[in-house]
């Protein structure tokens, strides 16, 4: 039963989420709509990704400094819970499905806690749906 609640009540999110969220993006408001009942829960990674992600946009020049600084500021106050994974088993993921460790960390999140994902990244849902993940769309 626990483990039933704990999936109707969680959501792992990725990154792209967050930063869609903080960048304003159009999924901005479909996002918000689908997790808004929801508890966030992402690897204690997260806040790192979105660093590296948000100085990558402002090298491709599709956000400027004060852009990303806001867009960091606007992210840590999205309540998230933050876990630790196994990252052996992340590793194997990323091995097994050719994908980068990164996505590999919230597919073996949301495996480990048997909770449906939310992400914007195609091939993370493909892998999701291999693994019996539910991704919230």
């Amino acid at each position: 039963m626990d483990q039933l609640y704990n999936c109707l009540m969680n959501i792992i999110s990725d990154t792209n989420i967050f930063l869609a969220v903080a960048l304003d993006e159009p999924e901005r408001d479909h996002i918000i709509q689908l997790t808004s009942e929801l508890d966030a829960i992402a690897p204690e990674i997260l806040p790192y990704e979105i660093g590296n992600a948000l100085s990558a946009m402002i090298k491709r020049k599709q956000i400027t400094h004060e852009e990303a600084l806001s867009a960091q500021k606007t992210t840590s106050l999205i309540p998230v819970r933050l876990i630790s994974i196994d990252i052996q088993k992340a590793l194997k993921l990323a091995i097994e499905f050719n994908i980068y460790a990164y996505d590999a960390y919230f597919l073996q999140c949301a495996k480990a806690m048997s909770c449906s994902l939310i992400t914007l990244d195609k091939r993370m849902k493909q892998v999701a749906i291999k693994l019996n993940i539910k991704v919230l769309e």
